[in-house]
């Protein structure tokens, strides 16, 4: 990561992103495909910075197969709904301001397959020195296995490292790692 001795990490949905729409019309579509109705107002109101496990229990599907049907197949049509995303461009503009300083890392529980859908769609790919994704971690946020992966990843401390974050669990999961953290609200 060349001689660079800070990490500046960023949160992709609700921080670099508001994504709370595609992933809706994602996970509704998918539902919709065994059978589920997904109320909009109570997936806004539940989702943010849970896992699928989580809060689709809510509407009623608990069989662990039709879990990971409705998980895989939001990930299909997750590309059909990218117009509804909603780019940070001061997130984005402070990157292009800190990245002579900073190795610029994506680090989320979001797989990797939505987290390179929404970069190629914005032709943001480039932006990042690097990524973490659900691939790459074992446990999800509220723990900080994310982020202690990046700096890990990068070869750089702790105390040198400032996380980007939206939600409760992912601030909680920053705070636990032991960076710095900055709350972000879109």
């Amino acid at each position: 990561m060349n001689n660079k001795r800070k990490l500046a990490v960023f949160d992709m949905d609700g921080t670099l992103f508001d994504t709370a729409e595609v992933n809706y019309c994602s996970y509704a579509e998918a539902a919709g495909q065994l059978g589920y109705k997904l109320d909009r107002e109570k997936f806004l109101e539940i989702f943010v910075g849970k896992n699928y496990k989580e809060f689709l229990p809510e509407f009623g599907i608990i069989q662990s197969a039709e879990l990971h049907k409705i998980h895989e197949l939001k990930k299909e049509y997750y590309p059909k709904f990218l117009g509804k995303v909603k780019k940070n461009e001061a997130l984005f503009e402070l990157i292009e301001s800190i990245k002579k300083d900073y190795i610029i890392a994506l680090a989320t529980t979001a797989s990797r397959k939505n987290v390179l859908d929404i970069l190629a769609f914005f032709d943001l790919e480039s932006k990042f020195d690097f990524m973490i994704t659900q691939e790459d971690t074992s446990k999800l946020k509220p723990d900080p296995e994310c982020y202690i992966r990046a700096m890990e990843k990068a070869g750089v401390s702790a105390s040198k490292t400032i996380i980007f974050e939206d939600s409760e669990v992912g601030i909680k999961a920053a705070r636990e790692s032991g960076g710095y953290v900055v709350k972000v609200s879109m």
